[in-house]
This record gives C-alpha cells, structure tokens and sequence, in this order.
C-alpha cells in the first residue's frame, strides 16, 4: 500500500483511509456485522487511516471503531473529531463548542469509547465562532502535551482560521468536502495548507455516494438517509447532477475502471499530500475503491476531467443552507 505523509511532523498514513461515518448514521440502516468484516478487510488490504467522530451515532461509531481494533490497536492510525454537540434524545438539534473545558472532555469520553489511551489525530469537527480558534487549539496542545493525543488537525476551517491555529500549535492536517463536484478548497484552502505544511484530508470524495454512479433516483435513498434532505439530491439538481456522473462514467469506461475509481484517482492526483477518505460500510465497495490505486490519470485525462465537473459544476448546495453557515469557519 502506497503511504503519504500528513504534517511536518510526519504523520504517515495510507494513500487511501477510511470514512466510518456511514456505518452508524446518517446512510440508513446500520449493520455492525458487516461494519466490523469492512474495518478489518480494510486493515487487512493496507488502510491504516481510519476516520470517526464522537456525534456519528452520536457515539456509536466510535465504540464500533474501538471494538473492531481493540488487539490490533498498533497497526492503525485513529482519526476522530470532537466539537459538533448533539441531543442524544433528538439528534436532529445540535451546536458547535470549542470552549477549553468542553475540549478536554471530549477527548476523555473519545478515549474510552475508543477504547485506547491516545488518539493519533484529533480533529476539531467545526470552528466554533464564539470561541477564539486560539483558545481551542490551545487546549487541544494540552492534550498533545499530557500524551492523549499524538497530532492535531481541523475540519472545515477557512484559510486564516488555519494559518492562526497553526500559529499556537502545529496543525498536521485539515479535512474538508473535496471531489470532482466540491472543489471549494482551491480557493485558497489548498494552497494555504501546502504553505504551511498541512496535509489535506477530503471527506465525501465520491459526493455521498453520488459520483459512484449507483444512485439513479431519489428513490434509490432509504426514507432514514439524510441525503434526501441535501440540495444536491432533490428536484431539478437531481436530474442535473445526474447527467455530470454520467459523462464521467463514460471517460471511466474508456479507461476500463469504475466511475467510483475514476473520481477517486482525480482526488488522489491532485497532490501527494493529499489523503482521501471515502467511506463505506460494505466489503465489497472498499475493495472497488482500493483499485483507484492502480488508476494513472493522463495530463489529457485530467485535462477532460477539470472540463467535464470545473469548479462550480455541481448544481445545488453540498449541506442545506443552515449547516453551510458552520462550514469554512
């Protein structure tokens, strides 16, 4: 398995990881089961980057990641993220909290459901606006400080938020929404990190699913699936939406690979810091997307690819509009 290097301080991981989220929320039905046979083929094909949060479930999936990997905890590298707070009684309602006092918490409840007594990589989820990034990081470098946690990173920070938590505490990388339908990070987020040594995590680099080419119709979405409430999977989007996978599952039949792997090796090709990490809950997709590896993409190719989905491309938000307001914070 080829590796990358996220951070100046070297955090190594493989080129591809592991998005854990839709084993436990958001993607319909959970089955443990085969969640746990998907995390352990993953190890077993080379992953070592596995990525989860403590509001996916909320906390169910970080008990399931902690279980599936108690025994093997050495050979894998755990991402998880804190900062996104839930009702448990209405997961629906929920707020953003990077107080200090709150951070140090967070991380104590991440360990035990983990299972572990450190956290390679600890993220925060979403920038809080009523707390200065200073103040967070800071607490989170006490972490790194008392042993807990191994490196820091953000998600869905903006360029200046980056560049001023990196100035209390190195930041080994930043994940963001990144694919061939959500290239928002090239202006200025991207270019941001490589100044200062950040690795760049994409999240949803198959769009949720929909560069996959599978999801021909809404219907296709369980009535729990919370896609159904995304802009880019109703109405009108939909339909346009549609005929972009379209055009990129042909280039992908010319080159004898799935769309899945086509979109994949674009993300992978943008740059050797760069560590995608598509998520899946079933064996069988993990093993189609690992074949992204071997997908060399031409400078032509990527060339027909930026003219096929350029910036802007995909019609319709990525979130709804309330939850694009805590994103680039």
């Amino acid at each position: 398995m080829e590796t990358r290097i996220l951070g100046r301080n070297g955090l190594r991981v493989s080129a591809l990881g592991l998005g854990c989220m839709g084993m436990s929320d958001f993607y319909g039905q959970r089955d443990d089961a085969e969640s746990t046979r998907t995390l352990h083929r993953a190890q077993e094909l080379g992953i070592t980057f596995f990525d989860t949060a403590d509001m996916y479930g909320p906390y169910l999936n970080e008990e399931l990641v902690g279980r599936a990997f108690q025994g093997r905890r050495q050979q894998v590298v755990i991402a998880t993220k804190f900062g996104i707070q839930r009702d448990p009684n209405d997961p629906a309602k929920r707020g953003v909290n990077g107080r200090p006092e709150y951070v140090r918490q967070a991380c104590d409840a991440s360990l035990k459901r983990l299972g572990t007594d450190y956290i390679d990589l600890y993220y925060q989820h979403r920038v809080d606006p009523n707390t200065p990034i200073e103040e967070t990081v800071g607490a989170m470098a006490e972490l790194v400080q008392a042993g807990k946690v191994r490196h820091l990173g953000l998600s869905e920070a903006a360029a200046d938020t980056v560049r001023r938590a990196n100035a209390v505490h190195p930041i080994a990388a930043l994940q963001t929404e990144y694919s061939l339908w959500s290239r928002e990070p090239e202006d200025g987020v991207l270019q941001t990190c490589r100044e200062l040594g950040i690795g760049f995590v994409p999240y949803s680099p198959l769009g949720r699913g929909f560069l996959t080419g599978q999801i021909q119709q809404f219907e296709d979405l369980d009535q729990d699936d919370y896609r159904r409430h995304t802009p880019r999977f109703q109405g009108e989007n939909f339909q346009k939406n549609l005929d972009l996978v379209a055009r990129i599952k042909d280039l992908a039949a010319q080159k004898d690979c799935t769309a899945s792997q086509l979109a994949l090796a674009w993300v992978l090709a943008q740059g050797e810091d760069i560590v995608p990490i598509p998520g899946t809950k079933r064996v069988s997709y993990l093993e189609e997307n690992l074949g992204a590896l071997q997908v060399q993409l031409s400078p032509d190719e990527l060339a027909q690819l930026d003219d096929i989905a350029p910036k802007g491309a995909a019609a319709g938000l990525r979130y709804p509009e309330q939850m694009m307001r805590s994103v680039n914070g």
